[in-house]
């Protein structure tokens, strides 16, 4: 597995004008987001505390928003992690995505970046990954009961079982060429 070099950040929260609006931010240099732009420093790991954004080019508060510091390997994408949960407004998520955006190393990520770094980082596999996209788009009640299923690992699970079996076919007509003139149990 190659190791990710870049840190990267999203709105993790619908665009449009709303009360609250959630940036995620990624990578070796997740840390510095909260270094560079925060008045009070680093929280405590998994803890959330309110502080002033300031871009790292400027005096200019940007917001006052509660932040998480959520480092790796015990965050989604096992990477080091942070969180800003930020006034929703346009103005307020312009400046953010501008002031995350100057900082060296940073980038916008690609759609669906967090999860495949998850992925990845083995936090979860393809299928779990599949939920989570599915979970995003469900229109439907079912649609979003099938999504919760295949995150919480029915359908791994599923073929998890199915490998097991063939496996053990597999083992079983081995057996029957190699060990012709033995007895072989008839159950897999």
């Amino acid at each position: 597995m190659e190791k990710q070099q870049d840190t990267i950040f999203a709105e993790a929260t619908a665009g449009g004008r709303g009360a609250i609006s959630i940036f995620r931010i990624s990578g070796p240099r997740a840390r510095a987001a909260i270094e560079l732009m925060s008045d009070k420093g680093v929280p405590a790991a998994r803890r959330a505390s309110v502080r002033r954004l300031v871009p790292p080019d400027t005096d200019d508060l940007l917001d006052e928003a509660v932040v998480l510091w959520l480092p790796g390997p015990g965050s989604f994408t096992g990477e080091d992690m942070v969180e800003l949960h930020c006034h929703g407004g346009g103005a307020v998520r312009s400046a953010v995505i501008g002031g995350l955006g100057v900082i060296s190393d940073f980038r916008p990520a690609e759609p669906g970046e967090f999860s495949k770094r998850a992925f990845f980082a083995g936090r979860l596999d393809l299928t779990r990954a599949e939920g989570i996209d599915d979970l995003v788009a469900a229109d439907t009640d079912q649609q979003r009961r099938q999504a919760l299923r295949q995150m919480g690992g029915a359908l791994s699970a599923l073929c998890g079982d199915w490998r097991s079996r063939l496996i053990a076919a597999l083992a079983h007509v081995e057996a029957e060429i190699d060990f012709v003139d033995e007895p072989l149990p008839a159950e897999l």
